[in-house]
């Protein structure tokens, strides 16, 4: 059971990354929208959401790494939209405010935990490593367990060839960061 302190200082680190998780979530959902419906959209945008805050929560585990972002910036969707083949938007318009909060990263490595559940439930049994999740694996069931609504609702958002090139721009660093946090968990148990 989290104590107050414990859950104080994990909700200050989500609304540090709020805003990423949103814009990334928005840009997910938009590149590649649920089927029709107000359900099905209300569904595809849960599933981003879960896998965007996983993908955050392992990009920037600690509070200086939400803090540098804080600073340096996320860097923007101008690469995924390219990406992604979407309309160009105006930087200076209304769409050009939100997307600047898009991180690359983020987005990539949630791609990619929306279309493999092996990584996905590799990636939520990692969080308790980082300050944002400890304790959490069942906040995250549409990502790792899918229901058919689920499955119905984004077929485009898990489809793993629709999402390759998004994907496979990060996800060595993905595969790798979990290869540490698993690693670490490991205590030898001999010295042969």
């Amino acid at each position: 059971m989290l104590t107050l302190i414990a859950y104080e200082e994990r909700l200050r680190l989500s609304l540090d990354l709020a805003s990423v998780i949103a814009a990334t979530t928005r840009w997910l959902v938009r590149a590649y929208p649920a089927a029709d419906g107000a359900t099905n959209a209300a569904l595809a945008e849960a599933q981003a959401r879960q896998a965007v805050t996983v993908a955050a929560w392992l990009r920037y585990p600690t509070s200086t790494d939400a803090g540098l972002l804080a600073l340096a910036g996320p860097g923007g969707s101008f690469r995924l939209d390219w990406l992604a083949d979407a309309e160009p938007y105006e930087i200076n318009g209304p769409d050009g405010i939100w997307r600047t909060y898009v991180d690359e990263v983020v987005a990539s490595w949630a791609a990619a935990l929306l279309t493999c559940s092996t990584l996905a439930s590799q990636a939520v049994a990692a969080l308790d490593d980082c300050e944002h999740g400890a304790g959490t694996p069942g906040e995250f069931r549409r990502l790792t367990a899918p229901d058919a609504h689920d499955c119905r609702a984004a077929p485009l958002l898990r489809h793993p060839d629709l999402l390759a090139l998004v994907v496979d721009l990060h996800r060595p660093q993905l595969v790798e960061r979990l290869r540490r946090l698993h690693s670490d968990d490991q205590t030898p148990t001999s010295a042969v």
